[in-house]
């Protein structure tokens, strides 16, 4: 915690120059935001639209979408993160300047790379930015659990929420208009992608001399050598993973559900499931293998920090609970650009305008007023009802796919240069489709800063980094793992049942949050003082 501050401590009793360190920190989780949420679109909404526009069909692009997987297994190489730091910049700000700099040779990289005539390459250069994006999340969460005293993360959580939906405005909406041939700049996609390397040097330069220095803390030693070697075995194990898969993972799965899907799917539809199949297939594999070898090479920063967070009471019903909250949310929002621009057959422009702009505006709004009333009625009360919201909001998406266009009366937006973004004509807005992104994007950032608190609440202050990359890696399993699927059931049972599926699978996590009551109840008690007993409070079993 930092020195002068107390989570109980009232705000008229800070003297003045606690308050501006609080708004400094309070500042600083909004840029540090904002340099998480860039690269993330890139490789998400921002890449769809690329590949959609490059006239790749929606099943490849879902299958495109594990171009995202580092964000699920960031895990494995955070305890490198929480056992060393580049020297120099003290903790945890050494690691965001080096991310921040290979994330902007990588940008470059990937935008003189062509999506359609070397998707292959592509798709590499694109896990690669995932990577290193990864990696720096796994900095700035670290960074922002260690900064932020209990008293300020739940604005925290809103403000940072702020940061990278502002950044994702830039990245995934109004770059969209710039590559509007008819409205915008007239931007490609790589001009794009260049620019937002440049965004990264400079978000470098502003993590070398903006961030406060962390105080230190004490870290049981571990055996270097140990947990350089247990990373490189768990490496390997992937490695071995990925070649046994691809050298018979394709043809067992064509024996085990070929004959299944015969003469009931398209080629092309049979292929992809069993494309499917396969990569479920390989991941079974391949985790097992890589715990096994994470134990055998005594991997000490991974195994500590992990068994640290499994020695809470009901620890597994908590990572149950965080894929599922956000699962719905994710399987509806997976192919989001795709049906806007390709089913919907709205512009570039319009998507760019109301999905992106208007929408995550409104996500920051949301998740604002989420910080709000987490104040006001606490930790397990705002996710129950935020995630209400967040599965009703599902349904919007379903009634737009059912009635299509100009259904409701829209709007016109006029033509404007600002600069950096312009419309070069009048541009309609469709009513209906401003109604539904307005009430999703509202609801999906309450819930947003809600469970972002929640997740900073299960963090041990010596094993940040890795059990926050465990705990946001499981938050991820929906955003990154259901691309695929959610590509193959558009495609095969249409839109309309599509999004009632992605409503169906929002309701798990709330019966599961109810009968978790007093677990989430119990995370909200003040943290305890530095020297006190590591990890947070034990709580009642949550499977009770």
């Amino acid at each position: 915690m930092p020195p002068g501050s107390s989570p109980l401590q009232p705000v008229a009793a800070l003297t003045l120059s606690q308050r501006l360190s609080a708004l400094h920190r309070l500042v600083v989780v909004v840029l540090l935001g904002f340099a998480s949420g860039l690269p993330l679109a890139l490789t998400g909404q921002a890449m769809q639209a690329w590949l959609s526009t490059s006239g790749m069909d929606v099943a490849t692009i879902g299958f495109l979408s594990l171009v995202g997987l580092p964000y699920t297994f960031k895990f494995l190489w955070a305890p490198l993160m929480d056992r060393f730091d580049p020297p120099g910049l003290g903790r945890r700000r050494g690691w965001l300047v080096l991310t921040q700099l290979l994330l902007a040779g990588a940008l470059f990289l990937l935008a003189g790379t062509s999506p359609t005539d070397a998707t292959r390459v592509f798709a590499l250069m694109a896990v690669a930015v995932a990577f290193i994006s990864a990696s720096q999340d796994v900095i700035i969460d670290a960074y922002r659990t260690d900064l932020l005293p209990p008293a300020e993360r739940g604005m925290g959580a809103s403000l940072n929420v702020m940061g990278y939906r502002l950044a994702m405005i830039l990245s995934g909406g109004i770059a969209l208009i710039w590559t509007d041939p008819n409205q915008g700049g007239g931007w490609t996609w790589p001009e794009v992608y260049r620019f937002m390397a440049l965004l990264m040097v400079g978000a470098a330069v502003l993590s070398a001399l903006v961030l406060p220095k962390l105080p230190p803390v004490e870290v049981k030693t571990s055996v270097a050598r140990n947990d350089v070697l247990g990373f490189m075995a768990v490496v390997a194990a992937v490695v071995v993973g990925y070649l046994v898969t691809d050298r018979w993972g394709q043809s067992l799965s064509r024996a085990l559900l070929g004959p299944l899907l015969e003469g009931h799917l398209t080629p092309t539809l049979r292929t992809r499931w069993i494309d499917l199949l396969a990569l479920l297939m390989g991941i079974a594999f391949t985790l097992p293998l890589a715990a096994w070898a994470a134990r055998r090479a005594k991997f000490e920063t991974l195994i500590g920090g992990l068994s640290n967070y499994f020695s809470q009471r009901g620890a597994a019903a908590f990572l149950i609970f965080i894929v599922l909250y956000k699962l719905g949310d994710a399987f509806a929002g997976s192919l989001m650009t795709p049906f806007l621009l390709k089913a919907m057959t709205y512009s570039s422009a319009e998507v760019g305008v109301v999905n992106k702009v208007l929408g995550l505006w409104l996500t920051i709004a949301g998740a604002l007023v989420g910080g709000l009333l987490m104040l006001k009625i606490g930790l397990w009360r705002a996710l129950m009802f935020f995630g209400v919201l967040q599965l009703v909001s599902n349904l919007g998406f379903w009634w737009l796919a059912v009635n299509g266009k100009n259904t409701l009366p829209g709007l016109t937006l006029p033509p404007f240069d600002w600069g950096f973004v312009k419309l070069a004509q009048a541009t309609p807005v469709d009513g209906g489709l401003l109604a539904v992104v307005a009430f999703e994007n509202v609801s999906g950032g309450m819930g947003t800063a809600a469970f972002l608190a929640f997740l900073m609440s299960l963090c041990n202050r010596r094993f940040t980094a890795t059990q926050f990359a465990l705990l946001s890696a499981f938050a991820s399993v929906g955003r990154v793992w259901v691309g695929p699927l959610a590509g193959v059931l558009a495609e095969s049972i249409g839109w309309p049942t599509f999004f009632i599926i992605s409503t169906v699978l929002a309701a798990p996590a709330l019966v599961m949050l109810w009968r978790m009551r007093d677990s989430v109840r119990a995370l909200e008690a003040p943290e305890e003082p530095p020297g006190a007993a590591a990890g947070p409070a034990a709580a009642p079993d949550p499977a009770r």
